[in-house]
This record gives structure tokens, C-alpha cells and sequence, in this order.
């Protein structure tokens, strides 16, 4: 009897025992796959791809273009095709978190789409986030847009998208980061233009054109920017300037222009054909350039479009010096006065910037060259460059210095070919 007492005591013990190393090693299985299951949920949750429809679709002129609306993560995989677009997708938290949840001290600046911050990611990149702010004069459309466009252009001069927030009500542009924020920060600033030399500006002015002819000519589409500004110049560390806010630009088709009854850019930069009449080409964003060329060679604002009382707008105020043979009167004086402390500058140069500037902010677009003719005329001291023709918004219409006349569109091609780059550098009467 008592063997038997014993033998059950030891049976039952063990069946305990068995009974608590299942349920642990239950509960330890559970613990796993719920912990995968949130680690899985987790990851996806801070950058997931987004998905828009192919861009075949994006090339008429009918309105911004229409990017259809972001698709569910939970759509059907037949409903992605392999040609649709791949955009990072940040949550929201991660965003608010980066930037101290959009503290005041972290606002960089603000503009039309809304404010910009600066925030730190977890593996401690900087990156700059722009808000869709709920009162923005830009919507939906040119949030879709940008993200749209700025996602599949590649280019050392243009802004590098890294993602996007879409939370509710809430939409936000991710980009790498400018420690030097934008240009009209230095050149309007008698402090900070110190330190844009000439050889930082000219360096500035080539990066443009070089991302602006990327966009016109290089790229798998033909993009016109139509805000083109001192403030839309991107700075990095090294002062490269970068391309940024494509918010209001187009795709453009064959057609040499488009119209719109909606006019959107900045007063200063548009072109005469386009604040007027709503038409629009490549050849307005060279009007924009050539303003930036002529801002960053005289460090002056054209602040308007026309001369207005004793105010001379400064497209207004290169002609004059132009035609008077005094086009060099028109670099700042920041920078001249830093030539005689060892700053110097190229006399040739200068004098190239103002008479391609004002080549490019010529009224009429057939005049004004394309952007391979401006990139080509800047950096090759031996390309031919035209006398410029009055500017647009200009009441002083009288003839180029040195007597010259301008350029139509038909002598761009006969002078200023690739394989004809002989130049020609009028230096003022």
C-alpha cells in the first residue's frame, strides 16, 4: 500500500510539473509572435511606400498635375502595378517627435505651402519638414504634386525628397536638409552677403542654370518650375545651391507653351507674357533666372515689376547701366569693396552675368535663349554672347550697348550652337 501511495504522489507531481512547463512555454510562444507581430507592425509603420498612379498620365496642361489619390496600404497587390511610384511614407509620431512636436524653436522659416522645421530622425539624420498648413494658399493637388515630381527628378541641384507624412487631415514634405537655408537670406542681408564672395555667387549662379536645364532638357520630362526665386535656392553647407518648391510646376508636352487662367508665382520673377496673359514655356523660367542673375550680381531685390516714382526696379536700373557702358557698376558693393581686401573678382565674368541676365529677362520669349545656350554662354569663356534687347516691365526701350541689336530665337541656333561656341564678351561702351 504504501509503494502505491508513493507512486501515485510521484505521477501526480509529474503531471503538475508538466502541466506548468506547457503553459509557460504557451505563454513564452504567444509572447513571440505577438512581439514579431508588433515589431512587423512597428517598422512598417515608420516608412512604408507610397503609392501613386504611373505618369503617363501626368502630361496635360488641363490643371497642376492630377495625381490620383494616395492609394490604402491594404489594396489588393493587383491593383499595383510595377510602374507606380515609390515615396517613403513617415508616421506621424516619428515627425512630431523629430521636431520636438513642431516646436517654435524648430521652425526654419514659412512660406505658401505652410511652415518648415527642423528635426532630427532616430539614426540621427537632420532633415527639414515642410507642413501643409490648413489656412496654405497651396492644397492637396500641389502637395501631390510635388511629391510626385520631385520623387523621380535625380539631380545634385535639385532638393532631395526623402518622404512624406499623410496623418488624417495632416500632410508633410520630408527633405535632406540645407544648413544654409535659402539664398535671399545672404544676398538681401548687408551682413550675411559678406560671405558670398564673387566666386561663391558665380559658383551659385552655374548651379542653377545647371538645375534648371536638367529639368528643360535632361530629365525624363520637361518641367517648367514657374517660381523660380531667391527663396525657392536652396543652400547646403558648402553653398551649392539646390532647386526646391515644386509645388506649382508643370509637366510639359510637346507644345511650346500653355496657357492658365490661374497665375501663380512670385511678382519680381514672372515673366511679362505670364503675369499678363497666363502664358507660360520654358522661357518664363529663363526670365525668372535671368532676375537671379542680375539679384546675385547687384545684391539688390527687383522688387516689383515696374518702375514706380524715384523706386527703378532693378531690371530697369541693369539696362541703364548697361547701355551707358557701365554694367559693372551694377556688382555690389559688398563684393567690390572685398576686391581691394584680397577678394577679388573676375571683371569678364561679371560683365558675362549682366549681359546674360539681361539676355534672359528680355520682353519678348522668342528673344531670350534656351537654358543649354545660357548654361553654355556662362561657363565657356569662348561662346558668342548677344546684345540683349530692352528687358520686360521696362519703359526705356532704347538699343543694347555698343549698338547692338538683339537676338531672335532663329540666330540662337546659328550662334550659339554646341559645336559653334566662339565668345564674344561685350564689355560696355
Amino acid at each position: 500500500m504504501t509503494l502505491t501511495a508513493t507512486n501515485g504522489d510521484d505521477s501526480s507531481r509529474k503531471n503538475t510539473v508538466l502541466a506548468v512547463v506547457l503553459s509557460l512555454s504557451g505563454v513564452v510562444l504567444l509572447a513571440f509572435a505577438a512581439f514579431f507581430v508588433w515589431d512587423k507592425l512597428f517598422r512598417n509603420k515608420v516608412a512604408n511606400p507610397v503609392r501613386f498612379q504611373s505618369p503617363q498620365r501626368f502630361t496635360s496642361f488641363d490643371s497642376s498635375i492630377p495625381l490620383n489619390q494616395v492609394q490604402d496600404r491594404k489594396m489588393e497587390d493587383e491593383t499595383r502595378h510595377s510602374n507606380e511610384l515609390n515615396v517613403t511614407l513617415f508616421d506621424f509620431n516619428t515627425i512630431a517627435f523629430s521636431t520636438d512636436n513642431f516646436a517654435n524653436l524648430a521652425k526654419l522659416g514659412e512660406g505658401g505651402f505652410g511652415p518648415v522645421y527642423k528635426g532630427e530622425l532616430d539614426g540621427g539624420q537632420t532633415v527639414a519638414v515642410k507642413r501643409l498648413s490648413k489656412f496654405s494658399t497651396q492644397g492637396l493637388d500641389e502637395f501631390k504634386n510635388e511629391v510626385m515630381l520631385i520623387a523621380r527628378l535625380q539631380h545634385v541641384n535639385l532638393v532631395r525628397l526623402l518622404g512624406c507624412c499623410i496623418h488624417g487631415e495632416e500632410r508633410m514634405l520630408v527633405y535632406e536638409y540645407m544648413e544654409n537655408k535659402s539664398l535671399d537670406n545672404f544676398i538681401f542681408d548687408k551682413a550675411r552677403s559678406a560671405q558670398l564672395n564673387w566666386s561663391k555667387r558665380f559658383n551659385i549662379i552655374l548651379g542653377i542654370a545647371r538645375g534648371l536645364l536638367y529639368l528643360h532638357q535632361d530629365s525624363r520630362f520637361k518641367i517648367i518650375h514657374r517660381d523660380l526665386k531667391a527663396g525657392n535656392i536652396l543652400l547646403d553647407g558648402d553653398m551649392n545651391p539646390k532647386i526646391s518648391d515644386f509645388g506649382v510646376a508643370r509637366i510639359f508636352g510637346d507644345d511650346t507653351d500653355s496657357h492658365t487662367r490661374k497665375v501663380v508665382g512670385t511678382y519680381g520673377y514672372m515673366s511679362p507674357e505670364y503675369a499678363m496673359d497666363g502664358v507660360f514655356s520654358v522661357k518664363s523660367d529663363v526670365f525668372s533666372f535671368g532676375v537671379l542673375v542680375l539679384e546675385l550680381v547687384s545684391g539688390r531685390k527687383n522688387r516689383g515689376m515696374y518702375s514706380s516714382g524715384e523706386q527703378t526696379s532693378l531690371l530697369s536700373h541693369a539696362w541703364r547701366l548697361w547701355r551707358e557702358g557701365n554694367a559693372l557698376a551694377l556688382l555690389d558693393e559688398v563684393v567690390a569693396a572685398a576686391a581691394g581686401g584680397g577678394g577679388g573678382y573676375s571683371r569678364s565674368e561679371v560683365l558675362r552675368c549682366v549681359q546674360v541676365g539681361l539676355l534672359c529677362v528680355q520682353e519678348r520669349p522668342e528673344d531670350r535663349p534656351h537654358m543649354a545656350a545660357v548654361f553654355m554662354m556662362l561657363g565657356n569663356l569662348s561662346a558668342v554672347v548677344p546684345q540683349p534687347r530692352h528687358p520686360g516691365f521696362c519703359s526705356d526701350r532704347g538699343g543694347g550697348g555698343g549698338g547692338g541689336g538683339g537676338s531672335t530665337d532663329g540666330e540662337w541656333s546659328s550662334t550659339c550652337t554646341v559645336n559653334d561656341v566662339t565668345v564674344t564678351i561685350v564689355e560696355g561702351r
